[in-house]
């Protein structure tokens, strides 16, 4: 299988390259060989490249920049997946696409079903959602997989963010009361190579969902964090409103992810082996 992924340099980029199957092969676009904020280049360059499938593992992923820059934001989030996924129609690929909580208004305390209504409360979200849309009319045979809280040993996340301040401080305040599922870019890596194998062979795509389990809150996984890494640090629970940021975020996280296992045996990934792979990465 000849795949061709966008990204490189992000989290599940480098996983891709990482834990490529054997009988898989692919080619990376970094933004020097196909920009996100130039959806022409990004079509043009699927028709150039002979592939079975397309994945698109690059997005704008500033949060909180894109509620001063949202039509940015959107271009790389929305219009340009739009443009892959009609230059995958055209050529008959499939095109599977990374999407986030983010979509929902994270109200209540259930799992987010694949098909419950979207309601972003950022500028981030909408821009994530647009792209959805923009594939699901391209008329692509297409997967959609959200996720959420994505960590791994490279690039910036919570756990390199809580090791360094870890090691810096005695306590930390850390939100309680926003609740998900820490998903490891190597986990999301393999299901993205297991669900491209099945497109090819003709399975159906759709949207679904994919995150670690179990679901718990940011100071939760800080406190797994820090007894991992064997900081003495203390983590103190604060709200929501204790920690401003620009762009609000959802306080519901958790997402129903039975789907994707039903109709790819992917199951949620356990993220408390996920973190220690990544402890061990890092230590070394």
């Amino acid at each position: 299988m000849r795949l061709l992924v966008f990204g490189q340099t992000g989290q599940v980029a480098r996983e891709l390259e990482r834990r490529m199957p054997a009988g898989v092969a692919a080619t990376f676009l970094d933004r020097d060989r196909a920009d996100l904020s130039n959806p022409s280049a990004c079509a043009a360059a699927i028709a150039a490249h002979p592939s079975d499938a397309v994945i698109n593992a690059a997005a704008w992923t500033a949060v909180d920049k894109a509620e001063a820059e949202e039509a940015a934001a959107t271009l790389v989030n929305g219009t340009s997946p739009g443009a892959m996924a009609h230059a995958c129609a055209d050529k008959g690929l499939p095109f599977l696409h990374l999407s986030t909580d983010y979509v929902f208004d994270g109200k209540g305390n259930s799992p987010f079903s694949p098909d419950h209504p979207t309601a972003p409360v950022n500028a981030y979200g909408r821009s994530k959602l647009a792209g959805e849309i923009a594939i699901r009319k391209s008329g692509a045979r297409h997967l959609i997989l959200r996720t959420s809280w994505v960590v791994s040993a490279h690039g910036q996340n919570f756990v390199k963010t809580m090791l360094r301040l870890g090691a810096e401080r005695d306590s930390l305040n850390v939100v309680a009361d926003q609740i998900g599922g820490p998903t490891p870019a190597a986990a999301i890596a393999d299901a993205l190579f297991v669900a491209a194998t099945a497109l090819c062979d003709r399975a159906d795509g759709g949207t679904h969902h994919f995150a670690g389990s179990p679901d718990t809150s940011w100071a939760d996984f800080a406190r797994v964090i820090m007894a991992g890494a064997g900081l003495s640090c203390t983590i103190n629970d604060i709200p929501s409103s204790a920690y401003p940021t620009p762009a609000a975020r959802p306080m519901n996280s958790r997402l129903d992810c039975s789907s994707l296992t039903q109709g790819f045996g992917i199951a949620r990934p356990d993220w408390h082996q996920g973190l220690f792979d990544i402890l061990k990465e890092l230590h070394k």
